[in-house]
């Protein structure tokens, strides 16, 4: 066989390393992944070895080179898990463990300053609503709680721009996230009217530079090349934020349908594509994303559940426990996948439930740090199969509300992350949000999209569009229709979702005050 020449692209998510080899036709040609490792702790925190990651990243990167003897690698992409705290110090050392972006340590922050005054200028200028989640919530918390963190520190980088950092010696952030977290979505710079109104003037020296990896790209250095086998210089491109290459990888931009794309991961990610020239109307809520593509006048409109399939995870570790005390092994991976078989022979709507079972609570379409997952309706009838269902339209449900507060459903919604997998759950969506859904061959379209903005980069394909014709079009599942009787019995339920939302608002904060005292 001729060599080949690949683009390796690294995804870094919360709890795995994912490592993806694509030839110069976007085909995969290899694969590695590795576990990867947080800590939760009281008070929603939520924690990431710094040095571990690069450690994991590091050996997953040099087992792929292993794999790929013969070819010849010419780029390295990077993307990774976004917002989060990832703070270094002059000599590039981590400043600590990284606060995730399932900390929910500055819920109490973000609460107060969405009843101030320069939250209207936040949100005219970035059009994304401050949550727990980001950087700059986090690193206001820190100057309360953790202000020795600070004064140590040098640089604020996100998960991807640390690993690039390791990769590269380049202290920078890419337009996404730098963009939405401190700058303006008109401009794709900072924005000096954001780092004001959020009162982080004192910190804005933790901000590196904005490049564009569509555009730039810096080399290899020795240190990495060493570990991973890899050439000294070899041209690393910084991808946008994982939602982003996720969504190019699905078929966001490019493609011939108006596509959105939902994503039922271990968060959940609502997106559709928004000109520049759109305008959220006035009456919008003050959450969700508006975060920049590689495409110039494009935007991605996004909002995003703090938990998806974290919610299935639970259901099914709550099976797993009572099959052991009854005295039975139980394999939670046949678990799932019983349960998943039952859902359909469930009848629909039997209860309502809301999936906000992150510690860190909700941020889209609402942000409350407060919020709680809760299962209402519920009488004697309602069995496992049946729970295991309301959790499906659940999280349907949970869509439907996201994807009306960024102008409505797409035409059609690309679906992916490991739930878009079960027929069942593509069904319910279908006939939840009453639009066609199909998903696209797995092999990690958040590596697929990163690799694609390398592709570009180096000249491989002229822009995103030709390369999403190229690449991911011939990846897109035939589109399931919506089961028309189904869609009818579930029209009527999203007001009733929202209003029981709406009645729990009172309940999560007396809770929460309750438990704060009580611990």
């Amino acid at each position: 066989m001729s060599s080949r020449n690949l683009i390796i692209a690294l995804d870094a998510g919360t709890s795995l390393i994912k490592v993806v080899a694509f030839d110069e036709r976007g085909r995969l040609i290899a694969t590695e992944s590795r576990a990867n490792v947080y800590s939760e702790g009281p008070g929603g925190l939520a924690e990431q070895d710094m040095a571990a990651t690069w450690a994991t990243a590091a050996t997953t990167i040099a087992a792929l080179v292993a794999r790929c003897v013969g070819d010849a690698v010419i780029a390295l992409a990077v993307t990774g898990q976004g917002d989060g705290t990832w703070l270094i110090d002059a000599a590039g050392e981590p400043v600590g463990p990284a606060m995730l972006w399932l900390d929910g340590r500055a819920g109490g922050i973000v609460e107060a300053f969405r009843k101030t005054k320069p939250a209207s200028a936040h949100f005219d200028e970035t059009n994304t609503g401050l949550a727990a989640c980001h950087q700059s919530s986090q690193i206001l918390w820190m100057a309360l709680h953790q202000p020795e963190r600070l004064q140590g520190a040098v640089t604020a980088l996100h998960c991807k721009d640390f690993l690039y950092f390791k990769l590269t010696g380049q202290r920078v952030t890419d337009p996404s996230e730098g963009g939405f977290t401190y700058g303006s979505w008109r401009t794709r710079r900072y924005s000096e009217r954001t780092i004001a109104a959020l009162g982080l003037e004192p910190h804005r020296h933790l901000l590196p530079p904005i490049v564009d990896g569509s555009v730039t790209h810096h080399g290899l250095n020795k240190a990495a090349a060493q570990l991973l086998g890899l050439p000294a210089g070899l041209p690393v491109v910084l991808g946008y934020i994982d939602t982003v290459c996720s969504g190019l990888g699905a078929g966001l931009c490019g493609t011939d349908d108006e596509c959105g794309v939902s994503i039922i991961g271990s968060t959940g990610i609502n997106m559709r594509l928004a000109a520049d020239e759109f305008e959220l109307t006035p009456d919008a809520p003050m959450s969700g994303f508006r975060v920049a593509t590689p495409v110039r006048g494009q935007t991605v409109l996004m909002q995003s559940s703090l938990a998806a399939t974290l919610n299935i995870d639970w259901l099914v570790e709550i099976a797993e426990q009572a099959v052991g005390l009854a005295g039975f092994a139980a394999d939670r991976a046949s678990l799932l996948e019983r349960l998943d078989q039952s859902v359909m022979a469930a009848a629909p709507a039997q209860a309502i439930y809301h999936p906000y079972i992150a510690a860190a609570g909700e941020r889209g379409p609402f942000t409350d740090a407060t919020a709680r997952a809760s299962l209402i309706g519920v009488n004697r009838s309602l069995d496992l199969p049946g729970m295991m269902r309301s959790v499906y339209e659940g999280l349907a449900l949970a869509a439907c509300d996201c994807y009306d507060s960024i102008g409505g459903a797409p035409a059609v919604i690309t679906l992916t992350g490991g739930a878009a997998r079960s027929p069942a759950m593509r069904k319910i969506f279908a006939a939840m949000l009453d639009r066609k859904v199909r998903i696209v061959q797995e092999h990690g379209s958040g590596a697929l999209g990163a690799a694609m903005i390398a592709a570009v980069s180096l000249g491989i394909m002229p822009d995103i569009a030709q390369c999403a014709t190229t690449w991911v079009t011939p990846l897109l599942g035939v589109a399931e229709r919506p089961d028309d009787a189904l869609s009818t019995i579930y029209a009527p339920l999203l007001p009733i979702y929202r209003q029981a939302r709406g009645a729990m608002s009172a309940f999560w904060h007396d809770f929460a005050a309750y438990q704060e005292i009580r611990l």
